[in-house]
């Protein structure tokens, strides 16, 4: 099968879809890989290092696209490349198709088969593929809100971990998965003051256990989270649906109440944000004033830091790229070895789009469009 990995155009997106580790695994397996002309620049991974992995270096964006059987990308499909994707092409990325509508119906009208990153499984369940990004995202959402408190930057001007004799900065991640558990770890590292919201007691007692009761647990329910946002200094947006639109838990209303220059940092905005004032934003104009808040709603923040994230996703996907490949795009086969058979239905889960229609129940819900049936 013929790969292409075109450069990123999301504006400071600086990852690129494959190491050239994952190229040379790629050619090693009979595959034919594209590699546009300095798609790796950002990632500290020059052209030379491509070319000596078996890629073939085009110089044209436009040509990949055109070239190439399977397009494997870290984001979603930007409005000047959706043209270019063509009739039956499998696409292989981050989609976050139920917060764009018009990514949905471009995929749908160009027939393309497109599989997200975000709603791939794994083997015994979870998202194998998503789970390095929030892990970056998690992290770097503590290091941000640190940076956004600073008097400086127009935050409240208090220090995440105080020093003896004064209060630390209080900090509440709204969701205790992988992205709230990273920015609880990072921000209790801190010496804040740190309180996890979620809907599981199970989730919440993991935390407890995991952090020796150092990190505070509450119920996720909107008596509960109205006080603690009230005294917050940071809020960390970290609630994920897969595949779906996530749900704004935090009012407009409840937003103004908050305190004169708290911070407000949105993971959960590729799929539509947690925050009812939330709205995407770049690397290059992060954050926005809401009422006395200020919000950082970056929808691809793991881009900031390619050289890690680069390889923490090409350790997630390449495995799931070979297998896809391997497949030409059959999803279902008999007789597999178990191995095999696991990641074949890892990636029917990721199915998103496919001859013009829709495969995702949670991306047809969130746009009220009529989902496939198998």
């Amino acid at each position: 099968m013929r790969i292409g990995v075109p450069t990123e155009t999301k504006p400071h997106e600086y990852r690129v879809a494959c190491t050239p580790g994952g190229v040379h695994a790629l050619v090693a397996a009979g595959h034919e890989v594209l590699v546009q002309a300095g798609a790796g620049a950002g990632s500290a991974m020059l052209d030379d290092e491509y070319a000596a992995a078996g890629a073939t270096i085009v110089a044209d964006g436009a040509e990949v696209w055109e070239r190439a059987d399977l397009v494997c990308k870290v984001k979603e499909p930007t409005a000047d490349e959706q043209p270019l994707m063509g009739e039956g092409q499998l696409l292989f990325t981050y989609l976050h198709a139920a917060a764009d509508l018009t990514l949905t119906r471009a995929l749908l009208d160009r027939g393309v088969t497109s599989l997200a990153y975000e709603t791939v499984t794994g083997p015994h369940g979870g998202l194998p593929l998503l789970a390095p990004m929030s892990e970056i995202a998690g992290r770097l959402a503590a290091q941000v809100g640190a940076v956004e408190l600073m008097r400086s930057r127009g935050g409240r001007g208090i220090l995440m971990g105080g020093v003896p004799g004064t209060p630390p900065a209080k900090v509440v991640v709204l969701g205790g998965g992988t992205v709230g558990r990273n920015a609880a770890q990072i921000a209790l590292g801190m010496r804040a003051d740190v309180t996890v919201v979620d809907i599981s007691p199970e989730t919440l007692r993991a935390i407890d256990t995991e952090t020796n009761g150092h990190v505070r647990t509450a119920a996720s329910n909107a008596w509960e989270i109205e006080p603690l946002l009230l005294e917050a200094d940071l809020v960390v947006g970290a609630v994920l649906v897969p595949g779906a639109r996530t749900p704004h838990l935090v009012s407009d209303e409840l937003v103004a109440r908050m305190r004169e220059g708290s911070v407000l940092v949105d993971v959960a905005i590729d799929q539509g944000g947690c925050f009812e004032v939330s709205r995407p934003t770049t690397h290059d104009d992060p954050v926005y004033q809401v009422h006395g808040s200020r919000v950082y709603a970056v929808a691809n923040m793991p881009g900031a830091v390619p050289v890690t994230s680069t390889r923490a996703l090409t350790n997630a996907t390449l495995p799931y790229l070979l297998e896809l490949a391997a497949g030409g795009g059959d999803l279902i086969a008999d007789g597999l070895p178990p191995r095999q058979a696991a990641l074949r239905a890892g990636l029917r889960a990721g199915l998103t789009t496919r001859d013009g229609l829709l495969w995702h129940a949670g991306v047809a819900e969130a746009h009220g469009l009529e989902v496939a049936s198998a």
